[in-house]
């Protein structure tokens, strides 16, 4: 099965591609996913290996800061067990978890291709990440859009 692309949201107080590049193996747990369309792409379709456009949001300058790779298979995001942590979910058990998280790897840092760029790009009309109404932290990425946002970085 051919690689497949996402784009991955992470607020760069929480996780920067800064953080992502210095963690022990430039690995770092992709916690705090509390979206179900989202998980369910981290379950079902996201493979090790699947090319990561690393975005910085909720933060003074949006967009993609890096470039990374899916780095494991799934498993239960302990941060829903912990009541100390922002993402704790009580109704999600440990026998059952709700919530999932995958490992991700930086690969490189990129300069910083903002929102208003992305949306000023004739070639990225049809992103997934630039229609009204999408606030996915996690969305596929087509392979044309990944390929012209590599050009671009």
């Amino acid at each position: 099965m051919a690689a497949q692309y996402w784009l991955m949201k992470s607020e760069p107080q929480e996780c920067s591609i800064d953080d992502a590049l210095t963690a022990p193996n430039r690995t770092v747990p992709w916690t705090g996913v509390r979206n179900y369309q989202a998980r369910n792409f981290m379950r079902d379709a996201m493979r090790v290996g699947d090319g990561v456009l690393f975005y910085h949001s909720s933060c003074a300058e949006p967009g993609i800061a890096g470039v990374a790779r899916v780095a494991s298979g799934v498993r239960p995001d302990p941060t829903q067990f912990d009541a100390r942590s922002p993402y704790f979910d009580a109704a999600s058990k440990p026998e059952s978890p709700r919530w999932l998280l995958l490992d991700v790897r930086a690969e490189r840092k990129t300069r910083l291709i903002g929102l208003t760029e992305l949306r000023t790009d004739p070639a990225l009309a049809d992103m997934l990440l630039l229609r009204r109404g999408n606030r996915l932290s996690i969305t596929p990425v087509e392979p044309a859009h990944w390929t012209r946002i590599l050009s671009l970085a």
